[in-house]
């Protein structure tokens, strides 16, 4: 046999053994990190949704000052409706991980006034470096909370905190009438009321705007400044995350 043939041979045969001798690739997961979350409402009379959340890498933007917001957006903070945007969180490829936040073995429920806090956890892998909320001012008529793309922490019982600001999603007049609000608001408030409220969006108040800072409750009709009000230079929820492994 010609000696180049023969060693041709000799190499082929090599690497068709190969997985007999043992001799494999592999590629290691990025691993899961989980990380613990405390939303704290810093109101006095603003009860807030159940929070919206994921875990994603930066090309998810899920809300933006100055830009209209998204029919997902929209519908959390006009009705409280938190079902659009975990849908859609859920089916986006860049998201890890996501879910309407509730305390552990129980159902979603308001983040109420007064200190209020809700405690929660979520994980992540690389890429997934992010974490982003939406949560509704209830005694409003498009408020909401929330974060759009904060960096997780690095490294195990690392923490960090941030103060989220009150923002109008710009699609319905501000009306401050309960009849326009989502029910809830009268009930969480402890305020009588014979307006039995809406979980609808009304076409006759869309407003067309974007997104911008909320110029709080100024009064004139069933919502109260002292009440429901909060001072708008001031942030409306405090968020702690802290990887815990």
């Amino acid at each position: 046999m010609n000696r180049s043939i023969h060693r041709l041979c000799t190499i082929t045969a090599a690497i068709a053994l190969m997985p007999i001798l043992g001799v494999t690739t592999s590629h290691a997961s990025p691993p899961i990190k989980t990380y613990d979350i405390t939303i704290n409402n810093l109101t006095s009379g603003q009860p807030l949704t159940p929070p919206v959340v994921a875990t994603h890498r930066r090309p998810v933007k899920v809300f933006e000052v100055g830009k209209a917001a998204s029919f997902e957006v929209k519908e959390i903070a006009e009705n409280g409706n938190v079902m659009p945007l975990a849908d859609a969180l859920k089916a986006n490829k860049h998201v890890f991980a996501s879910k309407v936040a509730a305390p552990s073995g129980s159902d979603p429920v308001p983040i109420l006034h007064d200190g209020g806090t809700l405690n929660f956890q979520i994980s992540a892998s690389p890429p997934a470096k992010y974490l982003s909320f939406v949560s509704m001012l209830i005694c409003t008529n498009d408020g909401f909370t929330g974060l759009d793309a904060k960096r997780l922490p690095k490294k195990v019982g690392n923490s960090v905190t941030v103060y989220t600001d009150a923002y109008d999603a710009g699609t319905e007049f501000n009306t401050e009438d309960f009849a326009n609000m989502v029910p809830p608001c009268q009930g969480l408030v402890k305020i009588m009321s014979d307006d039995a409220g809406t979980g609808t969006s009304d076409l006759e108040l869309a407003e067309g705007g974007v997104i911008t800072h909320h110029a709080g409750i100024l009064g004139g009709n069933d919502l109260v400044p002292e009440v429901h009000g909060w001072t708008t230079d001031e942030p409306v929820a405090k968020v702690v995350i802290t990887r815990i492994k």
